[in-house]
């Protein structure tokens, strides 16, 4: 996938209403800098609900799920993880698309989830990989909008490594 001028990322059919933003790792004799999301990104930034960091050990997968009414906007800001995303809506004209995306410190990327979309990551380094959430809406703990799935068997996608 090749970053377009505006940062958009372009390459194989997405998912209908996912959208991915190449971003820039601003280095100086410091450290560095990314920004992630910003208010006035047009088209990506939807709202803010809360911004959290899940931490994935390698080789574990952490899915699938979906929210009925959450959209999600992952970074990964150290390691590499595989997102996975998968449509099963009925009346989406990708019903049955799979999208992979390889991301973390050495693709800096963003990649927003539309609501009803299963989604889930494995974390594909021989380090812990740090994903940073910034979904719509803060999580409701006593009536969450998460609905979701065993990570193997349930959708047909296979986390196993593909070698070759």
């Amino acid at each position: 996938m090749d970053p377009s001028p505006l940062g958009l990322v372009t390459g194989p059919p997405l998912i209908e209403g996912v959208k991915t933003k190449a971003l820039r790792v601003l280095p100086d004799e410091r450290g560095w800098l990314m920004e992630i999301l910003r208010a006035d990104d047009e088209g990506l930034f939807v709202r803010f609900g809360q911004v959290y960091v899940s931490a994935t050990y390698p080789g574990v997968v952490k899915a699938w799920h979906y929210h009925q009414r959450q959209v999600d906007t992952f970074a990964c800001v150290a390691g590499m993880i595989k997102l996975v995303l998968v449509d099963t809506r009925e009346s989406s004209p990708t019903n049955g698309k799979i999208n992979e995306f390889f991301i973390g410190a050495k693709n800096p990327l963003l990649v927003q989830v539309p609501n009803l979309v299963y989604h889930g990551w494995k974390c594909i380094g021989p380090e812990t990989a740090l994903v940073v959430n910034v979904p719509t809406a803060p999580y409701n703990y006593d009536v969450p909008d998460e609905f979701r799935l065993a990570p193997h068997g349930a959708l047909p996608y296979d986390w196993s490594r593909k070698d070759g």
